[in-house]
């Protein structure tokens, strides 16, 4: 039994690398990506969501003599969302928060990218594709990263 479990663990925790480009929101930011990550932060505040961690990726590659373009993660939630997924699925909770990556392409370009929430889910048995929390996150996803991007 516990070999079975270990074995539905690891595969649900390397479904996001399952994700294709379809799967991928971009949004292309008019700012940098300190700024657009501060706007990203302040909108999701602003909303009443909880910022769990500003994850600054570029600055962990340079603690180790290594260069990396520009890139930063805002990991967030709010609890009105997120426990009626884990409440269908508990294993929502390794989706759960929502993350929205701010990074610099190879072309200068800032991108927000985030995972639409209905694709995340959708290898989970337990997620209704009708459940109303699904909406409100890809509508939420969509106007936070908006308004960061300068929208």
């Amino acid at each position: 039994m516990f070999r079975i479990f270990a074995t539905l663990l690891c595969a649900t925790l390397s479904l996001p690398a399952w994700a294709t480009n379809d799967d991928l929101v971009k949004v292309k930011a008019s700012g940098d990506v300190a700024k657009t990550m501060d706007a990203l932060e302040a909108a999701v505040t602003g909303a009443g969501a909880t910022v769990f961690a500003r994850v600054d990726h570029a600055d962990g590659a340079s603690k180790v003599n290594l260069d990396l373009a520009p890139s930063q993660v805002l990991i967030f939630g709010n609890p009105k969302l997120g426990t009626p997924a884990m409440q269908n699925d508990p294993l929502a909770g390794l989706f759960l928060p929502l993350k929205v990556l701010v990074y610099r392409d190879g072309a200068g370009q800032v991108w927000l990218a985030y995972e639409d929430p209905r694709a995340m889910f959708e290898d989970l048995g337990g997620i209704p594709e009708d459940a109303k929390y699904l909406d409100m996150m890809t509508g939420a996803l969509a106007k936070l990263t908006g308004k960061a991007a300068g929208l």
